[in-house]
């Protein structure tokens, strides 16, 4: 490696970066991913989901099918703005557990299980709970952080009014 790069990648790491952006990221994947899976339960039809649950022993199927598809949807949709992210975790951080403890925890950790690749493709075993404990990691740390720039919270907090500064784009008002 060159002297010049190795320099470049040192004054990367030098630069300022307020530490709220780094929420942005976590809300766009956390919200995306989370209305992804609502969506493709909604599109699949909640019987389709409803049936899964029933064979898995959940109480109450229908109902079950319903509150996730809305958690994920509404949730999601929440994170991905910005808006109040540590009432909408709450029932998220809840269908992450019971999706681990049903489900991911008799697969191991990895999310990531190569089993074969043949002239069609890779073929994948079933899923961990690695992937589960990432949206939870993200989750509690958008709670502790605040939703950072770019949020509707931030916009509740000053009343509708946008940033006055650079410093109001801090996750958490002084």
């Amino acid at each position: 490696m060159s002297l010049a790069v190795t320099r470049r990648a040192d004054l990367a790491f030098r630069l300022p970066l307020p530490a709220a952006w780094c929420a942005l990221p976590l809300r766009l994947i956390v919200g995306y991913g989370f209305m992804a899976h609502g969506y493709a339960k909604l599109a699949r039809g909640p019987e389709s989901f409803a049936g899964i649950l029933h064979a898995i022993g959940a109480p109450m199927p229908w109902m079950m099918a319903w509150a996730t598809i809305l958690v994920e949807l509404v949730g999601g949709l929440l994170v991905l703005l910005g808006a109040f992210i540590p009432l909408a975790s709450v029932p998220m951080a809840a269908v992450l557990i019971v999706a681990i403890v049903t489900v991911h925890l008799p697969n191991g950790f990895s999310s990531i299980k190569l089993q074969s690749v043949t002239a069609s493709g890779a073929h994948f075993g079933q899923p961990g709970y690695e992937t589960d404990l990432l949206y939870l990691a993200a989750l509690a740390a958008l709670v502790v952080v605040g939703s950072g720039p770019l949020a509707l919270d931030g916009l509740f907090r000053r009343g509708g009014g946008g940033p006055e500064s650079a410093s109001d784009l801090s996750p958490h008002p002084e």
